[in-house]
């Protein structure tokens, strides 16, 4: 497993202390792009290449929220190339191995010029050692969007939702989300499904739908057609497997 160590800032806590799920899948982003980078994969290299790696799903299941100041171990691990699509886990622990969070990820390898789909090279294959696929409770990739939602306020993408990608990053589109649901409820689990790029200018409508049990919030961020550029999940509880 790849690791960097890290410890809990000040700026990554809320209210309560401790670190924020934004935090954590910030520190599961930079781990797998760090990965990329000390292995010769990295950013110049895809851009050499024309080709970009694609988030298409998250699954982000939340233990203990380490409090601020805590030293943690953040790590990832390429398990499986399919096609076009590669998939990794993730994993946030403390120094002693208690383990914080775990996550799956998939992404889908796309060429920048056409937008379409590529298979991994040589290099990549041999650069990303697979390993065993992680062991927690895996959710389907595909998010249901309840057709009872309220459409909340529209709000425009800015310059400091992109990257260098020039679209929105993966973890902003989770930041939007977590603004329409309330702020006292507490998140166990984290999925996100990736549609479509939202760029500067776009306006994105949030429409959000609660569960009957009060125990999950559905967040889907359209465009003005109301086709999503992403759907996020928030569940108080860590759900069993449905597949993928």
């Amino acid at each position: 497993m790849y690791t960097f160590n890290g410890r809990v800032r000040y700026s990554e806590v809320g209210e309560d202390g401790c670190i924020s799920l934004q935090a954590i899948l910030d520190y599961f982003q930079d781990c797998s792009i760090f990965h990329s980078e000390d292995i010769g994969l990295g950013i110049a290299y895809m851009k050499e290449l024309g080709q970009v790696w694609l988030l298409s799903a998250w699954q982000i299941c939340v233990e203990r929220y380490p409090a601020f100041g805590e030293h943690i171990v953040t790590g990832t691990m390429p398990y499986e190339f399919r096609g076009f699509m590669g998939y990794r886990n993730f994993l946030m622990q403390t120094k002693e191995g208690e383990t914080l969070a775990c996550a799956n990820s998939i992404w889908s390898l796309m060429d920048i010029n056409s937008m379409r789909p590529v298979k991994p090279n040589a290099d990549m294959l041999a650069g990303y050692v697979l390993e065993e696929k992680y062991s927690m409770k895996y959710a389907s990739r595909k998010i249901a969007v309840p057709a009872d939602g309220q459409a909340l306020e529209p709000f425009t993408v800015k310059s400091h939702h992109l990257d260098t990608n020039h679209h929105v990053n993966n973890g902003q589109y989770v930041r939007m989300a977590m603004d329409c649901i309330p702020g006292d409820f507490k998140i166990r689990q984290l999925r996100v499904e990736y549609k479509s790029q939202a760029v500067l200018g776009d306006e994105i409508h949030p429409v959000l739908a609660a569960g009957e049990k009060g125990n999950l919030y559905t967040v889907s961020l359209n465009n003005g057609k109301g086709n999503p550029f992403c759907v996020v999940e928030f569940t108080s509880s860590i759900e069993p497997a449905a597949g993928q």
